[in-house]
């Protein structure tokens, strides 16, 4: 249908209208029972009949139809808002952020709208669906901290602009509340102070989702399982049983779904929001997770628990400098000194204990970087002692040092015997000679 110059195409329902008022023109029924089947008042119907009979088929064509909408979003505001999306910090920008980071500017556009303005200047395209396995669905736990997972992803999160960096991430299961920070290298003592943060804010959790790696689980095959027996606990393990937490194993990657899909949404989100603030350290990253990124999430992606109590459990007389660090068992020698990482540590006279001596202890190397011994329920600290000095020249000055000496020391040659050395000429057994 034409109105103006704009062709204008009917609806289905223009079309089923048309049929029905047809019918009442024609006189095959009644306008009452035209205006029931279309399920409009017998005033409306008698509105459109005479737009009919006036302007032809047209006539049931809302007015509006093909107009400009008076609520249209000025044209001034569309540009401007396309001068922004196009700048190099949002080349890969998805519609719903690029609308948050408009509105920053007070370009208050729904997130459609933007995703009209992107796709049409080619800023956007919409991604291709991919077929995945399926998975069985898990229920979320009902309280908040009944289940904590635990998870690093290894990204390129600076893109260049900084050091590699990972990002060691504690969410919880009922209600994806988000804990995390950036590390230059995936340890144990990277995933104990993370740990350690979650503690100091929230408590104890009842229980810890992770994968198998070697931070969580000692690896040891099944034979050596079999032969040996099961492995011992890791530095994170080990703390995780003092601290009287359930730790449960994923057996594959979308066991822990929950935070995998995190891993996705801040591997999008958090990496160009960064990129828009210019982060370019590990503390400039940290700092603006803790206090910009994290707040946000917790606001913006978590969901109210079924159940209003909190699971965790308060620290009490814990103390985490203690059960968050590295272990290693040592015996303490007769003069009270003991041997780790290559260097001997001793213990001062005043913190021997009765017993002390020749006893097997446990060394504690703590996440700041003091060192101590726990021996039955008590913290005794170790102190460096110095490195042994080189060996020195001899008393009487007669032996140079050992450096001095391979200084002057000619290079040693290979001998050759002269060809008609004895150890050359052929062996001939002589027994006579032997008998002599």
């Amino acid at each position: 249908m034409w109105q103006g110059e704009e062709l204008l195409a009917l609806s289905q329902r223009d079309r089923d209208r048309l049929k029905e008022l047809h019918g009442v023109i024609r006189g095959q029924q009644k306008l009452r029972e035209a205006a029931g089947h279309l399920r409009l008042s017998t005033k409306q119907a008698r509105r459109l009949l005479r737009r009919v009979e006036e302007e032809g088929d047209r006539g049931v064509i809302h007015r509006l139809r093909g107009r400009r909408s008076n609520r249209r979003i000025a044209k001034r505001v569309r540009a401007k808002a396309l001068k922004r999306l196009e700048r190099a910090e949002y080349h890969d920008f998805g519609p719903t952020l690029a609308a948050e980071h408009l509105e920053r500017i007070d370009i208050s556009v729904s997130r459609e709208t933007v995703r009209k303005w992107m796709k049409e200047a080619g800023l956007w395209k919409p991604r291709s669906r991919k077929v995945k396995a399926v998975h069985v669905w898990r229920e979320r736990r009902e309280a908040f901290g009944e289940l904590v997972l635990v998870d690093t992803s290894e990204h390129d999160w600076l893109e260049g602009r900084g050091p590699k960096l990972y990002l060691v991430a504690l969410i919880d299961d009922a209600t994806s509340r988000l804990w995390a920070r950036f590390v230059e290298s995936d340890t144990t003592a990277a995933n104990l102070r993370t740990l350690r943060d979650w503690l100091e804010l929230y408590g104890r959790p009842l229980a810890l989702y992770s994968d198998k790696n070697s931070i969580f689980l000692t690896p040891r095959s099944a034979e050596e399982v079999e032969k040996y027996g099961p492995p011992p606990p890791t530095d994170y393990a080990a703390a995780l049983q003092d601290l009287r937490i359930e730790w449960i194993a994923a057996h594959s990657p979308q066991a822990k779904g929950r935070v995998e899909r995190a891993f996705g949404t801040l591997q999008d989100r958090l990496l160009k929001e960064m990129r828009v603030d210019k982060v370019r350290t590990l503390d400039q990253a940290n700092q603006f997770l803790r206090e910009e990124f994290i707040p946000f999430w917790n606001s913006r992606f978590t969901h109210k628990p079924r159940s209003t109590r909190d699971a965790h459990r308060p620290l009490g007389p814990i103390r985490l400098d203690s059960v968050l660090c590295h272990r290693h068992e040592r015996v303490v020698t007769s003069d009270y000194t003991l041997s780790l990482d290559g260097r001997l540590w001793a213990i001062s006279k005043e913190d021997v204990l009765p017993g002390l001596r020749k006893s097997r202890v446990l060394i504690e190397q703590r996440l700041d970087g003091s060192h101590w011994v726990r021996f039955r329920r008590k913290f005794i600290p170790l102190r460096p002692l110095p490195k042994p000095a080189p060996v020195a020249a001899s008393p009487s000055g007669l032996r140079p040092s050992g450096l001095a000496a391979k200084k002057n020391q000619a290079p040693k040659t290979k001998y050759k015997p002269a060809p008609d050395h004895p150890w050359r000429r052929p062996f001939k057994r002589d027994i006579s000679t032997l008998l002599r």
